[in-house]
């Protein structure tokens, strides 16, 4: 839940009354990013009452970053796996945006990570026509692909380990790519009446 109440409160209706007021011509997303580690996160295993489980790992924790938005509206996804989440990571995935929405304008909703208030990040947005929306902080229960990772890691990273990261990456990706707009929008939550931006 949010750590501070009354602050998000306020900036909530802000984001809501924000977003109301784009022309039509504006595309709605949420943006965030989620770390895929090798080593499995586990979430149950057999093993006998008051004992304590054993979990043999091998070799080094890779690791990638996984770059997500979705279409506010419509639930479409676009996905940018990369090594880490810097400055110039967030600045590819932009352009990645920026070219599958060209000739529209893009507000992107999402938190104030560094990688995203960077000069840099910011000034690219500006000159790629984008506007930055940003969440309250410690609330990534309003980022709606927060909720779609989530979805994501239950089904293809808990309790299995794959060979490689880059294997695990593309299979996780191509689960989400694999959800119907319809299906990721409820999974993200969007499309209940409670939903934070229908309020």
């Amino acid at each position: 839940m949010c750590s501070i109440r009354i602050p998000s409160a306020r900036k909530k209706r802000r984001i809501r009354k924000e977003l109301a007021a784009l022309p039509p011509r504006w595309v709605k997303l949420f943006e965030d990013e989620t770390d895929l580690l090798l080593f499995p996160p586990l979430r149950s295993a057999w093993g006998l009452r008051g004992q304590p489980l054993e979990v043999p790992i091998s070799g080094r924790n890779a690791r990638r970053v996984i770059f997500g938005a979705m279409n506010i509206n419509t639930g479409y996804r676009l996905f940018l796996p990369r090594e880490r989440q810097r400055g110039e990571d967030f600045r590819a995935f932009l352009q990645l945006i920026a070219n599958h929405y060209r000739g529209w304008q893009v507000a992107l909703v999402l938190d104030e990570d560094t990688s995203h208030t960077a000069r840099a990040s910011q000034e690219l947005a500006g000159q790629l026509g984008m506007r930055l929306i940003w969440l309250p902080t410690r609330c990534p229960e309003l980022n709606g692909m927060d909720h779609l990772w989530g979805h994501g890691k239950d089904h293809m990273c808990a309790n299995k380990q794959y060979e490689t990261i880059d294997g695990e990456a593309e299979r996780f990706i191509q689960y989400l790519e694999d959800l119907s707009n319809w299906e990721a929008l409820c999974q993200a939550g969007i499309l209940s009446e409670n939903f934070w931006l229908r309020v």
